[in-house]
């Protein structure tokens, strides 16, 4: 089983950029701790990250028959890009929303989220370990 993780704008700053919303932990810990459970799990993963959507849209588009699943954080496009929402519906592919923080909890502009018209689960909150419960469900879905 072939997963891909879409990681959007900012994700890459994590442990600096507002750690009493995303934690302390930097992407590199996230990467290492979604492959190492992809590892035991037997599920391959590949994990993108771009500040850039026309780059997430490619992304996706390229995965068309290449992966069985994609975990995707839009970050900040959650809540404007139709663009990355297109990609999704054109791929056809099993997708989970992932979101670090509670999303419904903060600003009324976070309370949109085009991907999630899309996804079978949205999971939020759970910090980290929500790229984890997403490959978990990705997994049995996808049996």
């Amino acid at each position: 089983m072939k997963i891909l993780i879409i990681n959007g704008p900012n994700l890459n700053m994590l442990g600096i950029r507002e750690p009493d919303i995303y934690g302390k932990e930097d992407y590199n810990s996230l990467c290492k701790m979604i492959k190492d459970y992809a590892d035991k799990k037997g599920i391959e993963v590949k994990i993108y990250q771009s500040n850039h959507e026309g780059d997430i849209v490619d992304e996706i588009q390229n995965a068309y028959r290449r992966f069985d699943g994609i975990v995707i954080n839009p970050a900040a496009y959650t809540h404007t890009s139709v663009a990355i929402l297109d990609a999704l519906k054109a791929v056809n592919i099993p997708t989970v929303e992932v979101h670090i923080s509670d999303v419904t909890s903060r600003e009324d502009y976070r309370q949109i989220s085009f991907v999630r018209k899309i996804c079978i689960k949205t999971i939020q909150g759970h910090g980290f370990k929500g790229y984890l419960e997403a490959l978990d469900l990705l997994s049995e879905t996808i049996k």
